[in-house]
């Protein structure tokens, strides 16, 4: 097998079971305290140093990835994952806020290393800077976010078979296995700068990647104001569906939002010139930031709930995926090619950002105002991410 090809498999293969677990460990949180009687704030602030160290590793592993190789930040986030879910499986009794805070805070470093390695690993594999590049970079996040919702289905699932420890027990062994494999068959060393950067150069000097991420820091905001906390909650203590239902249905959710990534060069079309890329972003975003207004709107009306939010959902998926991998292209591309994770890392930082402020939001406002409040600053941040992509560079000379 091609050098190239066996690392992007091994790395795929490594950053697919990690996703699993991760979105597995993310609804078996909110559900299993929500059933402990947790507010919705309560359950968003357990996932506060999990956004918060995601925005520091993100920094600092684009760093470490640049002086040490990705694949070793990898095999430590994929370790760190597995002791921050074997921390969770102390006595219920021991499940305090600051237990579950710390264990996420882990949880969020492991997450970010895995996540920054894989994406940033893609520029020196990619033999092709432009199409090629965009083709596998969508692969790779489109599928990342349909295992993502399938670790969804399944938390929810393990949660209403099993009791919380055994779910956590079962992800403990399959990742503890996928990381032995990793060690065994990533030898090659990816992303290593010739030259060991200083630490001072975590931050961004290229005016594309800090107006790209700050352009993502509001279109994951946008996400997660509604998403993460104030959706599963609304639709299970609205409707009365069962954790199940919540998990299976938001898993769903996720799947399709997943697979229309993957696919998303072939909807974008293969011009991805900066100027091309700048128009789609501005586009797309402001037909986006329609979707969160227009369920906020019908919400108020006397339609059916289900639909409503289905066919919001499912208009969200498509355009926002669009979105997504046109960002995630354009990072790769804009980034150095010597120390790719230093741009990419910084760039995530601020997605990183985005969730921490959307997630903390999301409880907040849905607690006070409810549903409507959420949809509505959605559809303002994605409105200030679709002013911000202005600001890209138009032509190649101004990317990194």
């Amino acid at each position: 097998m091609d050098s190239k090809l066996h690392d992007y498999a091994v790395i795929t293969g490594n950053y697919w079971a990690f996703t699993l677990t991760d979105g597995a460990l993310r609804m078996l949180v909110v559900l299993h305290f929500h059933s402990l009687g947790f507010t919705p704030l309560e359950i968003a602030s357990l996932f506060l140093f999990y956004e918060f160290f995601g925005i520091v590793t993100n920094a600092v592993g684009g760093w470490l990835g640049a002086r040490i190789g990705l694949n070793r930040t990898m095999q430590i986030g994929l370790l760190m994952q597995i002791g921050a879910l074997s921390m969770l499986l102390v006595p219920e009794h021991m499940l305090s806020m600051t237990w579950v805070m710390a264990a996420q805070a882990l949880s969020g470093i492991a997450k970010d290393l895995n996540k920054m390695s894989a994406k940033s690993s893609m520029k020196s594999i990619a033999s092709d800077q432009n199409d090629g590049l965009y083709r596998i970079v969508a692969f790779l996040t489109g599928s990342k976010n349909a295992l993502k919702g399938a670790g969804f289905f399944g938390g929810a699932l393990l949660l209403s078979v099993f009791d919380f420890q055994g779910a956590i027990i079962a992800m403990v062994v399959m990742l503890t296995t996928v990381w032995v494999f990793s060690l065994l068959l990533l030898r090659q060393e990816l992303g290593v700068m010739k030259h060991k950067p200083a630490f001072n150069q975590i931050f961004s000097k290229s005016r594309a990647v800090n107006w790209l991420s700050l352009a993502r820091f509001f279109l994951f905001g946008a996400r997660d104001v509604w998403f993460v906390v104030a959706l599963p909650v609304f639709l299970h203590m609205t409707l009365k569906w069962d954790f199940w239902q919540v998990g299976g249905y938001l898993a769903s959710w996720i799947i399709i939002y997943g697979l229309i990534q993957a696919v998303a060069p072939r909807l974008t079309g293969k011009n991805k010139t900066p100027h091309a890329v700048r128009i789609q972003l501005v586009v797309f975003g402001c037909l986006l930031a329609l979707v969160p207004a227009g369920i906020a709107i019908s919400l108020t009306h006397d339609f059916s709930v289900v639909y409503v939010v289905t066919i919001g959902l499912l208009l969200f998926a498509l355009l926002f995926a669009m979105n997504s991998a046109l960002h995630s292209f354009l990072i790769v591309r804009f980034a150095r090619v010597d120390g790719a994770s230093l741009d990419i890392g910084f760039y995530y930082m601020a997605n990183a950002g985005g969730r921490l402020a959307g997630t903390v939001a999301s409880g907040a406002l849905y607690q006070v105002y409810g549903l409507d409040a959420c949809l509505w600053v959605s559809a303002l941040l994605i409105v200030f991410g679709s002013l911000t992509a202005l600001s890209l560079p138009q032509e190649e000379s101004g990317t990194a």
